[in-house]
């Protein structure tokens, strides 16, 4: 089963070898990673897409990235209410003729042409990954030259209360 796992780390040199090691020893499959800033200084977000073959060994992902010392808190959010995004960028051959059929293609997914050369135009799309692979399947007839993807980015939608945040009220006082 497919699962978004969020790590907070400190923004440390190796962090991110240490991390996609440990996975990697542990034999888990990592689908995409994205890792950058967050609005706290020193500290990073890691978003990964896993497949995991059960509960047990989700569980068992877990305990291990918080048993690292420069890891600050793991979550899995894929039951959760989340945002979630992707970025990419394609290079399709073009000409002058057929730019505008591109132009109309992209245009339904709120894509945009980023660079145009006389054998190519450069394309961007932000979304959901489904979104991403239908424009580039569109794409695909014309010849992609090259292209580019950040893999996912996440994180849970508004406030998310936990457990202990729910106050406890009684009918006996």
């Amino acid at each position: 089963m497919k699962r978004i796992v969020t790590a907070t780390v400190h923004n440390r040199s190796g962090v991110l070898n240490r991390v996609t090691g440990l996975l990697a020893k542990r034999q888990f499959n990592i689908e995409s990673i994205s890792v950058g800033r967050t609005e706290t200084e020193g500290v990073s977000k890691m978003t990964f897409v896993v497949e995991v073959e059960d509960e047990r060994k989700l569980e068992q992902l877990t305990k291990q990235l918080n048993k690292q010392i420069d890891v600050l808190k793991v979550s899995d959010i894929t039951d959760k209410a989340i945002v979630a995004r992707e970025l990419a960028m394609v290079k399709v051959i073009s000409n002058p003729q057929i730019r505008s059929e591109i132009q109309g293609i992209i245009e339904p997914f709120r894509a945009s042409i980023i660079d145009v050369s006389k054998e190519s135009v450069t394309v961007q799309v932000t979304g959901k990954s489904d979104k991403v692979d239908a424009l580039i399947d569109l794409l695909r007839p014309y010849g992609i030259k090259e292209s580019a993807r950040t893999g996912l980015t996440a994180f849970t939608r508004g406030h998310q209360p936990q457990v202990a945040e729910f106050k406890s009220y009684s009918l006996l006082k």
